[in-house]
């Protein structure tokens, strides 16, 4: 690894380090947060929804500007914009300005994910790409472990406001580094933004996510739900049509017929939407129907996260070597595995015996997947277009995870029993070994070509 290679690395995994910690370190702040500011639980909640709405609604449209204008561009940006709003989220003196300034960490954190996996994209190739995915894994994994962890001991013992300044030094970093760098964005001329599409783009995510966000609350049939469900939709139809006419699409369409690109991404949606429904179900139900406190509850999962910081790497290196298809297809077939082994928890859990084999095996599957799917994915694309390639996955996983999180009433069919839960985890299993099938069926070895440097684009 050269040590251009390497900085872009660190400046990769810290970027993305900022936006997973934020996710994972809030929920933790929630009841200090509304404690101080007021507006119980809606307050919780729009906490998290601004954020994830702004995120996930503008995800494409922050991809394609990591094309247009630069991965680096975009990514100082993003950066500055997280810092900038984590500091004024420390000092907000209302939940109301809080709230707002989440949406924007949301519009920032947009920035930050596709940028710095596409910077990842055209700085390495082969199989040292596949190594550079499984490193940048696992260190962005490692947010999930730190962030409940941080987010506690600040706010016992200091304030839950110094949950958002720590933000600040990772950032601090990240923008030395890109300093020290001195690389600039090699960019195409004469391309522009595709202002229709972007648009269309936004209310076309927009709107479906945040149906599938508040649908708890306010129910399918309220027009506050699927009035902009059914405008997102006509949106995303539009958009299609409209993408695949326009002279410089925000999202070239072209890239579904690379085979690993458009089967990586269906396999995606398996996948996420079993991580999302399996991970909110296991640790519900230990709470509310097995007794277990909130704080044991949500170190079950535990050994995932610690799975994924040892073995992401070392999985993203056999990728690399011998390419995606074995690891994309067992992988999900053995986290799959490893749910069907919560079949034996009933209403007396013991998390010894019934909780931690599961998790283990899962934490196998699930390590050897994440490295080798998003290098199959991003991998199979040319390096210009990493950055809406890597927005379309992060937007196709996201979406996914929303629409498995609100089937599950349905599944449960009323209130959460053990019946209830096996159902969801039989599901959770099934969802995972299609994933695994699917990439069986479509992904593809690509052939190896010789090792280069190129540019950072």
């Amino acid at each position: 690894m050269t040590r251009q290679q390497r900085l872009v690395l660190i400046i990769a995994i810290l970027a993305s380090f900022v936006a997973f910690l934020d996710s994972s370190v809030i929920n933790v702040a929630l009841p200090a947060i509304s404690k101080e500011l007021g507006g119980g639980l809606s307050t919780q909640q729009w906490v998290v929804d601004a954020y994830l709405i702004t995120l996930s609604s503008l995800i494409l449209l922050a991809g394609s500007f990591s094309d247009v204008f630069g991965r680096i561009v975009i990514l100082r940006v993003g950066l500055i914009a997280f810092g900038v709003s984590s500091l004024l989220i420390a000092i907000s003196p209302s939940a109301e300005f809080l709230i707002i300034l989440r949406g924007v960490q949301g519009i920032a954190g947009a920035l930050l994910v596709p940028s710095s996996l596409a910077l990842i994209i055209s700085t390495f190739r082969d199989a040292a790409q596949s190594k550079a995915i499984g490193l940048w894994t696992a260190w962005t994994s490692a947010s999930f472990l730190a962030g409940p962890i941080l987010g506690g001991l600040f706010v016992d013992y200091l304030s839950w406001r110094w949950v958002f300044v720590i933000n600040v030094i990772p950032i601090g970093i990240a923008l030395w580094m890109l300093f020290v760098l001195k690389q600039k964005d090699v960019r195409e001329e004469g391309v522009k933004i595709d202002y229709l599409g972007a648009v269309l783009g936004v209310i076309g995510l927009g709107g479906p996510v945040f149906a599938l966000i508040e649908q708890g609350n306010y129910g399918w049939g309220s027009p506050a739900i699927f009035l902009p469900f059914g405008i997102g939709i006509l949106s995303l139809v539009a958009f299609i049509l409209w993408e695949r006419k326009a002279k410089m699409p925000m999202l070239p369409l072209g890239i579904f017929s690379t085979r690993n690109f458009a089967w990586g991404n269906v396999s995606t949606v398996f996948i996420y939407a079993a991580l999302s429904l399996g991970g909110f179900i296991v640790v519900v139900f230990l709470q509310q129907v097995a007794g277990f406190p909130a704080t044991l509850a949500a170190l079950a999962f535990l050994p995932v996260s610690l799975g994924n910081v040892f073995l992401s790497g070392v999985f993203g290196t056999l990728s690399g070597k011998y390419g995606p298809r074995l690891f994309m297809t067992a992988g999900p077939i053995i986290g799959g595995l490893g749910y069907l082994l919560f079949l034996t928890m009933g209403e007396d859990v013991n998390y010894w015996t019934q909780v931690l084999p599961g998790v283990i095996v899962f934490s196998v599957g699930l390590s050897m997947t994440v490295a080798p799917l998003t290098a199959a994915i991003l991998g199979s694309i040319p390096a210009a277009q990493a950055g809406i390639g890597s927005a379309v996955n992060n937007a196709v996983s996201r979406v996914a995870g929303l629409i498995a999180t609100a089937m599950i009433g349905v599944i449960i069919a009323g209130t959460l029993d053990v019946d209830g839960f096996h159902r969801v985890i039989i599901v959770t299993a099934a969802l995972l070994i299609l994933g695994g099938i699917v990439s069986f069926v479509g992904i593809r070895n690509l052939a190896r070509q010789p090792a280069t440097v190129p540019p950072v684009a």
